[in-house]
């Protein structure tokens, strides 16, 4: 049988070729075959279910609806948005006066059309950021995606004339990025030519490039290794001053950090793994993702510090302590204003919000008294003023955008979502799983009222699981219409690898310990059946990109407790990810397969090596791009034609475009929805 030949392959010492290695080409003809058939197939399924088109034309109201909120970026006297709505299918860019925006009825001024300027070029922008020119903001590098993956054309704009400039700073496609350091110059990473990329794909180097000059001459102030994940260039400000910041990452977790001044470069004596967290009143603020010993004092895990900025250029290190949280409290976020700091914590996966101010050489804070029990997020700072915007939603409450002033701790409501479905006809719970190692770990379930512990729930269980990335409470009104309101339950679980408990949360789940991150999702599993709000035939679970991976790892492990499993841009071929695309940075987190003893540990849960014959594996859907330049979608393309091949029945389907993201376009991601939650009505309900 071919599979067991797979199988045989994968884990004999005799490394012969993939069978399915033509499966990673992108846009090659027998790839795209099979691409084209299995979404026919999966669309035939499921596309012509009365959910789905409920479940569409809802979900695309909601994504073109009018009353969404226009998030605010400040740049100087303006605020900047990019929206898209049913007139602007690819999306504005486009800005209002601070004040005109905050009376409520902005008169927006557009900027760019990106579907103007898609029918004009035959192409498929996707816009992607844009950083200005300090302190003017006359001038912008624009980042445009053909079809949304994350390698980017970098444009020089000229918002007053509402046009790119003629002769500008013009960068090719590629992953890297570019800052503006004045008027006439910029530093950039970006693809230079041969061996100027890592292993990872990203740029090696860092160099400031003069206007009117190739870039190929721009000066080379920086060069990572070759297996160094990359290195870019920027600004850290501090009201009217400037530093040229080049930092180049080792792993995705570390780092060296590096000032660019009087025409050297002078490297920062902080811990490799310390996250740089912004400049204030010369006190530059880090991180600690693991205890710091310094000066005879340790600084603890998770700790957020200061030092005297202009000092540590000098090679002193004058440190100051901000906040040192408890054992379930972690920094979410940091930002400044033009002269306070904030800092969002986040306590048992609830937020505190805080401002701290620098003083006679301390940090003081006071809370703000922002509404509890849900989620706050640091939505935009401005650089002139103390004023600021935060958001605040829960999993029933509409997400509320507040404006705020940190110079005397005021805020009010400014814009909110409207109540898409009836949250008063639901419940939020928040429970703990006891995991194998005898952990603890938490999870919340949202459910009608009126549900019965009886076992039959059509129950949805989604998690993450990695990078330090935490998963809070949040209001999804696609969530709400497709799944509540359709008689389902949904659940949230805080597994290790995410950030919710600080750094040591997070280090509980890397490389060799990768095992944690899993027994503590089918422990969630297992309790959600114990106290009989679901069963294991109701039980239908969810993840993306590492996410992917998650439930993988799940159905492979744990066929007997899922019913469903929605697989969306996951990584799945734990043994070639660092082969493809920017895998290889993300070897911080999952190890070296090419290391021997690396892959002992990988190989055991990576899911395309551990699918075997004769297993009541649930019917996967499995999601993803052609244009994802950062997860290869040959994980999923691989994964589906090994188990089609082993004869079991799947659901498969390739957005064309949309990156890693898997949707560009509001139709897109309406169709994305409605084919997800039909799939999990028709194996759950």
């Amino acid at each position: 049988m071919l599979s067991m030949l797979i199988s045989a392959i994968c884990f004999g010492s005799n490394a012969q070729e993939d069978p399915y290695k033509w499966l990673e080409e992108v846009e090659g003809d027998r790839a795209l075959e099979f691409v084209k058939k299995q979404n026919m197939i999966t669309e035939g399924r499921l596309a012509n279910q009365k959910a789905y088109q409920e479940i569409y034309a809802k979900s695309l109201e909601i994504y073109n609806s009018p009353d969404k909120i226009a998030y605010p970026t400040v740049n100087g006297d303006f605020i900047y948005n990019f929206w898209q709505d049913k007139e602007h299918v690819r999306g504005i860019w486009r800005r209002a006066s601070k004040q005109n925006y905050e009376s409520g009825s902005p008169d927006w001024e557009v900027l760019l059309d990106l579907d103007e300027m898609s029918k004009k070029d035959n192409a498929q922008w996707v816009f992607k950021g844009a950083s200005g020119l300090h302190p003017t903001y006359d001038l912008f590098l624009v980042n445009l995606s053909k079809g949304g993956g994350d390698a980017v054309e970098i444009r020089e704009f000229d918002v007053n004339r509402k046009a790119f400039v003629e002769g500008g700073f013009l960068i090719e496609e590629s992953k890297g990025g570019a800052s503006f350091l004045d008027r006439n110059t910029v530093i950039v990473s970006t693809d230079f030519g041969d061996n100027t990329m890592t292993t990872s794909g990203y740029p090696r180097q860092a160099r400031i490039w003069k206007r009117g000059t190739p870039v190929q001459a721009a000066k080379l102030v920086y060069e990572a290794e070759k297996t160094d994940m990359g290195s870019w260039g920027g600004q850290l400000r501090d009201g009217a001053e400037s530093y040229t910041l080049i930092t180049k990452y080792i792993t995705i977790f570390t780092s060296h950090t590096n000032i660019w001044i009087n025409d050297r470069l002078v490297k920062l004596d902080i811990p490799v793994d310390a996250a740089v967290s912004g400049l204030l009143n010369n006190q530059l603020v880090l991180n600690l993702k693991s205890d710091w010993k310094v000066n005879g004092m340790n600084y603890p895990q998770g700790t957020l510090v200061s030092l005297d900025f202009k000092e540590l250029i000098k090679g002193q290190k004058e440190i100051q302590v901000i906040l040192q949280p408890d054992a379930l409290t972690s920094v979410q976020e940091v930002s400044s204003t033009k002269s306070k700091l904030l800092v969002n914590l986040l306590t048992n996966v609830k937020s505190e919000l805080y401002i701290y101010s620098f003083d006679n050489g301390k940090w003081a804070s006071e809370k703000v008294d922002a509404p509890d029990f849900g989620t706050i997020g640091l939505a935009a700072t401005d650089e002139l003023s103390d004023e600021y915007y935060f958001t605040f939603t829960n999993f029933l409450t509409p997400t509320t955008l507040f404006i705020a002033n940190a110079g005397d701790n005021t805020f009010e409501a400014f814009k909110s979502l409207p109540a898409y479905f009836d949250g008063s006809k639901y419940q939020v719970q928040q429970f703990q799983a006891k995991s194998k190692d005898g952990t603890m770990v938490p999870y919340f379930v949202v459910s009608s009222k009126s549900t019965k512990l009886d076992g039959k729930n059509p129950t949805l269980l989604y998690a993450y699981g990695g990078f330090e990335v935490s998963e809070v409470p949040n209001y999804s009104a696609t969530t709400g219409t497709a799944w509540l309101e359709n008689g389902g339950v949904y659940v949230l679980a805080n597994i290790r690898g995410g950030g919710e408990f600080g750094p040591k949360w997070h280090q509980a789940g890397l490389k060799e310990k990768r095992q944690n991150v899993y027994d503590d999702f089918h422990a969630v599993a297992e309790d959600l059946i114990s106290r009989k709000i679901t069963s294991n035939k109701n039980l239908g679970i969810f993840g993306g990109s590492n996410g992917g991976l998650l439930v993988g790892v799940a159905f492979t492990q744990r066929p007997d407790l899922y019913q469903a499993v929605v697989c969306a841009v996951p990584l799945l071929d734990m043994q070639r990810y660092n082969q493809l695309l920017a895998g290889a940075s993300w070897m911080g987190e999952y190890g070296d397969p090419d290391k021997p003893e690396e892959w002992a540990f990988i190989k055991k849960y990576s899911p395309y090596h551990n699918l075997k014959e004769g297993v009541a594996y649930p019917e996967v859907y499995f999601f993803t791009s052609t244009k994802d330049d950062r997860v290869h979608p040959g994980h999923a393309r691989k994964m589906a034609a090994k188990m089609m091949d082993m004869g079991y029945p799947v659901l498969y389907y390739e957005n064309m475009e949309g990156g890693h993201a898997g949707s560009s376009t509001n139709e897109q991601r309406a169709k994305s929805t409605a084919l997800m939650f039909s799939y999990l009505l028709m194996k759950l309900r």
